[in-house]
């Protein structure tokens, strides 16, 4: 079948509003990884909405994204790099990375861009939409990428309820079986624990009530764990003696994160349990 491109901005179906929703249900799309979304039409102060804003749960790196039907122009950039320099300004902590998308990205636009890459870590992305019998789908070809630098409090995404089903389509039921496995290793130390499924994470109820001093992040491969304990050279040095796989410390939390394919045994599943129950004395005393 011969795919039939169509202009965006002729077409009074595909409104920036659909481009934003196609990419808020599946963020992959855009070809920069597995992320989540973070927020869409984020209010900026004395400077307008921002259109999307994506994060990768792995690194934690943050994504601005600016949506344009047809060509980009001044005005498109310019708001693209103020959102991201807000964001960035106001969530240090994390890397960030601005990303322009439009229909076309003239040779000019594309120059001058360029020029701003290296100082700002800028991505290009090249939209493209398709008419298929009566529906339509879009694609994003990335024409320039940014040069990789160097190394929340109120924004944290409320914890929107869901389901097992949504998280094994999200995850997988291998990883959601892990899950399950390591819930028994909380249990030691709070027999009254019970999954509590929300959009962005999988976190732990008691009676009713949050109790979060461990959450969970389940992919397709592997698991997302979360602790909450401060960051020591006591505690980086066991868990490395131990062979556990930590991403970066999320230090606006004060918490661990440990990427696991399977539950731990032996030694490693005597540490997790050591550790699970530091966090969750130390939750309590802070609750």
């Amino acid at each position: 079948m011969k795919l039939e491109s169509v202009s965006m901005r002729r077409n009074e179906k595909l409104t920036e509003k659909w481009v934003q929703d196609q990419i808020a249900n599946d963020p992959s799309i855009l070809g920069l990884g597995d992320l989540l979304l973070k927020d869409k039409e984020r209010l900026q102060r004395n400077a307008g909405r921002l259109d999307l804003l994506l994060q990768d749960p792995d690194s934690l790196k943050r994504y601005e994204v600016e949506i344009q039907l047809g060509a980009t122009d001044e005005s498109h950039i310019i708001r693209t790099i103020e959102y991201w320099d807000i964001e960035r300004k106001r969530y240090p902590q994390y890397e960030h990375a601005a990303v322009i998308v439009a229909e076309e990205i003239t040779s000019r636009f594309l120059n001058v861009i360029q020029l701003f890459n290296g100082a700002i870590p800028l991505i290009a992305l090249k939209m493209t939409a398709y008419k298929i019998g009566e529906e339509y789908a879009i694609t994003f070809v990335k024409v320039l990428d940014e040069i990789t630098y160097g190394l929340v409090d109120e924004d944290e995404p409320v914890a929107e309820p869901t389901d097992r089903t949504f998280w094994e389509t999200r995850g997988s039921k291998k990883t959601l079986t892990v899950t399950d496995q390591l819930l028994g290793i909380i249990k030691e130390v709070e027999p009254k624990a019970v999954l509590k499924y929300n959009k962005h994470y999988i976190g732990l109820e008691v009676n009713g009530a949050p109790l979060n001093f461990v959450t969970f992040m389940p992919r397709k491969a592997h698991i997302i764990m979360t602790v909450k304990l401060p960051k020591t050279n006591e505690h980086d040095e066991l868990l490395k003696e131990a062979g556990f796989e930590t991403l970066a410390y999320e230090s606006q939390w004060r918490q661990y994160r440990l990427r696991m394919e399977a539950a731990p045994d032996g030694k490693q599943r005597e540490l997790l349990a050591s550790l699970v129950k530091q966090s969750r004395e130390s939750f309590g005393k802070s609750t």
